[in-house]
């Protein structure tokens, strides 16, 4: 299937491990011209065949502009934002200092907003303009143990919905993919660095194993294709069948 993704301008944020790495390596295997930024990119950027790439901390107050800006001059504009950022660390909220929870709202919830209205007069240009948020399944079904990322990414959730709405006039598509259980640095992260933890989780899954990164970044792609013209405001859930509810 073609899905109308050649020579697509896209920008994917922290893109140089994990779901954001996958997301940037699915576009270009379509044939987009992408831009990704991270800590880190540029090792990563020459190994996936990026057109660019800018090393940018989101979480600061000008890091979002100066990424949108740098990205729009090296491919000439946006048709496609991939909007992701690391995960804050976990805890629980009597064992979260208010601190944590100031980091967290920069680092998840106002890093995409930055984020959205940098690029969004770009986006405008566009024929085929695509935002897709990545968040967790945690929106659906919070997950024990990490609740600033819990709140956080329900709150890019509600921003997510709010903009289907504000853009559909423009032909901007905005969506959300959710992951969870998908094998990557973060869940070693989160299982303490113990192998044994990685595999009991993924023997709790319904399928008893992990779901890939390039499985996830799968859902993304598609989310950006021509063919998802008519999908917005909605939240994928890439889980494996884990979820428990019924929307």
């Amino acid at each position: 299937m073609d899905l109308g993704l050649k020579d697509r301008r896209a920008l994917v944020t922290a893109a140089s491990k994990g779901l954001g790495r996958a997301c940037a390596e699915g576009l270009v295997a379509e044939g987009a011209r992408v831009f990704i930024s991270s800590r880190d990119p540029e090792r990563t950027g020459r190994e996936i065949g990026a057109a660019g790439w800018l090393a940018s901390d989101l979480s600061s107050e000008d890091g979002p502009e100066r990424t949108a800006g740098e990205a729009a001059r090296v491919l000439g504009g946006l048709d496609i934002v991939i909007v992701n950022a690391g995960g804050p660390p976990p805890g629980t909220f009597q064992g979260t200092d208010l601190p944590a929870w100031e980091a967290g709202f920069q680092l998840t919830l106002m890093s995409a907003i930055r984020l959205v209205k940098a690029t969004l007069p770009l986006l405008r240009q566009s024929e085929q303009g695509r935002i897709v948020f990545i968040t967790s399944i945690s929106v659906r079904q919070p997950i024990p143990n990490i609740v600033i990322s819990n709140a956080m990414r329900a709150a890019v959730t509600g921003l997510a919905k709010t903009l289907s709405r504000e853009l559909a006039p423009d032909r901007i598509t905005v969506n959300c993919v959710a992951p969870d259980a998908i094998l990557t640095d973060r869940i070693r992260h989160l299982a303490g660095g113990d192998e044994e933890n990685v595999r009991r989780m993924a023997e709790r899954t319904p399928m008893r194993r992990l779901g890939t990164p390039e499985e996830f970044a799968a859902a993304c792609v598609f989310l950006c294709s021509r063919q998802a013209a008519y999908i917005s405001g909605q939240t994928l859930g890439v889980d494996g069948g884990s979820l428990l509810g019924v929307h």
